[in-house]
């Protein structure tokens, strides 16, 4: 649903220039069946009579934006974005505030990195361009802003007739990433320690040559190992993805080889498979 609306709102004015669509999740209030849809289920939806609001921002200010919106994850915040014309990948296990990892912005047919010091053209709704939900940044940093735009309810009921018959759908805009976090204390003796120190297969880790992971940098073990990374401090499989075949998008080559498609956590001293390039 977080896509469908933010895709009508940008279809809605991408004859302006308007190439970025951010919407609150927590404006949207409920599912749409299978089947004919009705105005009262459109209206049912998006029931706050918010109207599209568009704006001129900074690249900066879009990650400020994002930002917030995925400071309230733990709580289910309603701030959490939905968006088009864009994707973004988060790791929720760092602080609020630093939790957004990369930001795409489409031009043409292909994603390029967010620019920072680049004014977009963007589309939000009127209760977020004046500062809803923590959405501060759009109040004061806005520029141009037109707040009287159609319904949010009737941009979705004319996206849906328009493009009829609709077929729900995700293409992998918000990514959230896993986080390397700490494995069990150990239960191993000093003698056991001793023992698989000594009798190590040439080229492997022990978990003694990791114990101070932070010292390393977090990518530089899989931009150097053919097939194995034991996990440090910091990693995540973006990162890993990125480092190995320069496109953290491929992190699910490495979650499927080791058997997970999705890991909701990386621990700290486990030996990862890397797929060859």
């Amino acid at each position: 649903m977080g896509d469908l609306v933010a895709d009508a709102m940008l279809d809605r004015v991408k004859g302006q220039g308007v190439t970025i669509a951010i919407t609150n999740g927590g404006g949207l209030r409920a599912s749409i069946d299978a089947g004919d849809v009705s105005m009262g289920e459109a209206v049912t939806v998006l029931p706050f009579q918010n109207t599209l609001a568009t704006f001129q921002i900074k690249g900066a200010e879009i990650s400020a934006a994002l930002e917030n919106g995925l400071s309230q994850i733990e709580e289910a915040g309603g701030r959490f974005p939905q968006v088009a014309g864009m994707k973004f990948s988060f790791d929720k296990s760092r602080p609020a505030g630093s939790r957004l990892s990369v930001v795409e912005v489409k031009e043409g047919e292909a994603y390029v990195p967010l620019d920072a010091a680049k004014t977009y053209n963007v589309v939000s709704n009127n209760f977020m361009r004046n500062g809803g939900d923590g959405y501060s940044v759009f109040k004061t940093k806005a520029e141009n802003a037109y707040d009287y735009g159609p319904g949010l309810e009737t941009v979705l009921a004319d996206y849906l007739t328009a493009n009829s018959p609709y077929k729900p759908m995700t293409d992998g805009r918000i990514t959230e990433i896993a986080a390397a976090t700490p494995a069990e204390p150990s239960t191993q003796t000093a003698t056991d320690t001793a023992v698989t120190t000594d009798t190590k297969p040439a080229g492997t880790t022990t978990a003694a040559e990791t114990a101070t992971p932070e010292a390393k940098p977090a990518a530089e073990p899989a931009a150097k190992a053919e097939n194995k990374h034991v996990i440090v401090r910091g990693d995540t499989l973006w990162d890993l993805a990125k480092a190995v075949y320069g496109n953290g998008e491929l992190w699910k080559t490495i979650a499927e080889a080791n058997g997970n498609p999705a890991p909701k956590r990386l621990e700290i001293g486990t030996e990862l498979t890397i797929p060859a390039k």
